[in-house]
């Protein structure tokens, strides 16, 4: 990994951890309907631009009911939920939950494209998601006022985006990388406009808020995706992958600094637990 590698990579995750803090901002004041809306159309636009500028917008007309169904998986149910579970728990533990990505990854690339798994696979499968269990035990109450749905929401947009990595993988192998993520950002702003517009904000967000929101579809979606798919292109994807353990570091440290959030032992814990699933099922640590 070159220098300019790892300072991609650094800043990459870096972007990642501030996508949550962002949520957290925006979240109340725009709801998770247009959050996710705007986040991915301001995305769609930055990554156009750099398609445009790269070449390769003829790919985008051919693939536009593929891009449909990714955008729903990579983008619009993700950004959603992960919205929605930032009305209710800090930004920190939302990263957390979205480390489990590379789990459910695997495990929905066992039962769907019949990838085989090995020993050690199946041991950061099950170690990772007790994990989880670890971590949402104390915290995943259902009751008026707890944090179990929001939990459940972070869980399922994690398992949204594990099917939609593995989409990717089958469906959109032999269309360039750019031309993805940008197809996929202008589907999910089109699939999430005609639900937004029924669930408008009450009121017009204020001035934090709307930078909050350009923020996160400027930096932590546009640009983060084309940081992301160049370094798949450079250094593949299986160290590309490797950002994962370190998003939950900055948006923890994001949340401590930005929104005196607290930290807990049992968070810390759990996201190591986690994240050692995930080395272990990712075949990042080998036998």
């Amino acid at each position: 990994m070159t220098l300019r590698d790892l300072f991609d990579f650094i800043l990459l995750a870096a972007l990642w951890g501030a996508s949550f803090l962002f949520m957290r901002i925006a979240a109340p004041a725009f709801g998770p309907l247009a959050i996710a809306d705007v986040r991915t159309a301001i995305a769609a636009l930055v990554l156009l631009l750099l398609l445009v500028w790269r070449g390769g917008v003829a790919e985008l007309a051919p693939n536009a009911l593929r891009f449909l169904l990714l955008g729903a998986f990579n983008s619009a149910i993700p950004f959603t939920l992960f919205a929605y579970a930032a009305l209710s728990i800090s930004a920190g533990l939302a990263s957390i939950l979205n480390a489990t990505v590379p789990l459910f990854a695997a495990l929905v690339a066992w039962i769907w494209l019949r990838d085989r798994l090995s020993s050690l696979q199946w041991a950061g499968l099950a170690i990772g998601f007790g994990g989880v269990l670890w971590l949402s035990a104390d915290q995943a109450s259902f009751k008026p006022g707890g944090e179990g749905w929001a939990i459940a929401a972070g869980l399922i947009a994690s398992v949204s985006y594990g099917i939609s990595g593995n989409l990717a993988k089958r469906h959109f192998a032999h269309i360039r990388p750019l031309a993805v993520a940008t197809g996929s950002q202008i589907a999910a702003a089109v699939l999430l406009l005609p639900l937004t517009l029924f669930y408008l904000p009450p009121a017009m967000p204020g001035a934090l808020d709307w930078l909050a929101l350009i923020a996160l579809g400027v930096l932590c979606t546009g640009i983060a995706y084309a940081l992301y798919f160049r370094l798949i292109a450079r250094i593949g994807p299986t160290k590309t992958m490797a950002v994962t353990f370190l998003i939950p570091a900055f948006a923890i440290v994001w949340g401590v600094i930005f929104l005196d959030e607290s930290v807990t032992l049992v968070m810390l814990g759990g996201c190591a637990v986690i994240l050692l699933g995930t080395a272990l099922s990712t075949q990042i640590i080998r036998r």
